[in-house]
């Protein structure tokens, strides 16, 4: 095992402290791992570290749905992302700059990521137009005009205060010619370099994220590396997966493009994913992940245990004394049985969606830890092996990545 001493730094949870130089921002690559691309690094922020791998539960609107700050800090949440497009809607970024960012807008004054808006142009098709110079779209609340641009959306971050943010980039859904991948992909390496030159400009206490795009093309992939990795971005982010396509496929572009980026720089898979995604992708070289599973099946009664996925309102659980879980220590399975959570669920009880959700994410924030400690430990290829077997079976198991 490498022997290492955590740096001196702030940890989240604890009070902020105000930096002055964007550069006191800091991605140390501590250990990688012998039999896979895996690594165990620290990130420091402005309002504290936290290691990696990580995973940032989504708080669109600037919480987690049905948790409140100490629940995110019962279940060992270190870092969130926020959604700049629903930001900008409602209550507005100037708002929310008036009550001195972010952080204090929300109470959350750990590390804080804000995602660029670029996903809900892909996810409201319907209601946007994407030309060259940026995205045009209509409100899903009042059917409002709104425009975003490289610099815009630049723009509305800095005002937020997140933490570490990310440029506008075109995401391409599945399946897609190469013939629009490509021009999204050229689409986007545009935006990057007007992003970057604005923040160069703005910047506060905040970093940006370059964004590889390039769909399930591996040329593409690799282009997008190699232009958006010339502009010096804080870190990067894979963009463009679980967009529809089969899982393994989404897996191959991930094992692909992950060990192409810097080592010396975070890497951040975008909208991922499942327990098994996750064990997978950290065994590629991704540090951070963001998706909004966890909490979503927590809020609809499905929920991950260390032995799969369970539905909760299966009349089987219904005369079910034991926890969700016998291995896991969260506050749920402590107090609660299948049998009373199915009851909630089918009563409609918000409580029920409430430890659903508490559930969920100690089951995350406890499965990163444990592979931050196997990757410390030099055993995280054998224990990911054993961790996805018993989740999901041998199907996964035997996958050759």
């Amino acid at each position: 095992m490498v022997e290492y001493e955590l740096p001196k730094l702030v940890v989240a949870g604890s009070n902020p402290v105000a930096r002055s130089n964007v550069e006191d921002f800091i991605y140390k690559l501590v250990i990688e791992d012998k039999k896979t691309y895996g690594r165990y690094g620290i990130y420091e922020t402005s309002h504290g570290l936290f290691e990696t791998p990580n995973f940032m539960p989504v708080a669109t609107i600037g919480n987690v749905k049905t948790m409140k700050i100490n629940d995110l800090k019962m279940v060992n949440v270190d870092v969130i992302i926020t959604n700049t497009y629903h930001l900008h809607l409602r209550p507005g970024e100037k708002i929310i700059e008036g009550f001195g960012g972010i952080h204090k807008f929300t109470g959350w004054h750990e590390p804080l990521f804000s995602d660029s808006g670029g996903f809900q142009a892909f996810s409201l098709a319907k209601i946007r137009k994407i030309e060259d110079d940026g995205i045009i779209f209509s409100s899903h609340i009042d059917g409002s005009t709104h425009i975003f641009t490289p610099e815009s959306v630049i723009d509305i971050q800095t005002k937020l205060g997140s933490d570490t943010m990310m440029p506008l980039d075109e995401c391409v859904p599945y399946p897609a010619g190469y013939g629009y991948a490509e021009e999204a992909l050229n689409r986007t390496i545009k935006w990057a370099k007007r992003s970057k030159k604005h923040f160069s400009k703005v910047k506060r206490n905040n970093e940006l994220f370059g964004i590889i795009q390039g769909s399930v093309y591996k040329d593409l992939r690799k282009i997008a590396v190699s232009e958006i990795v010339s502009l010096d971005f804080d870190g990067y982010a894979i963009g463009g997966i679980a967009v529809g396509e089969p899982q393994e496929l989404g897996l191959e572009i991930v094992q692909f493009t992950a060990p192409l980026l810097p080592k010396n720089k975070m890497r951040y898979l975008m909208g991922v994913g499942t327990p098994e995604d996750i064990l997978y992708s950290v065994s590629f070289g991704i540090d951070i992940f963001d998706c909004v599973l966890p909490t979503r099946n927590g809020r609809t009664g499905t929920f991950f245990t260390n032995n799969g996925k369970i539905n909760i309102k299966n009349s089987v659980y219904a005369k079910d004394n034991s926890p969700i879980d016998e291995e896991c220590d969260c506050y749920t399975c402590k107090n609660y049985s299948k049998g009373f959570l199915r009851h909630l669920f089918l009563s409609g009880e918000i409580l029920g969606m409430h430890l659903g959700t508490i559930h969920n994410l100690y089951f995350y924030t406890k499965l990163m830890k444990d592979i931050r400690e196997n990757i410390k430990k030099g055993t995280f290829d054998s224990w990911m092996k054993e961790k996805i077997e018993k989740m999901k079976g041998e199907e996964y198991a035997e996958r050759n990545f």
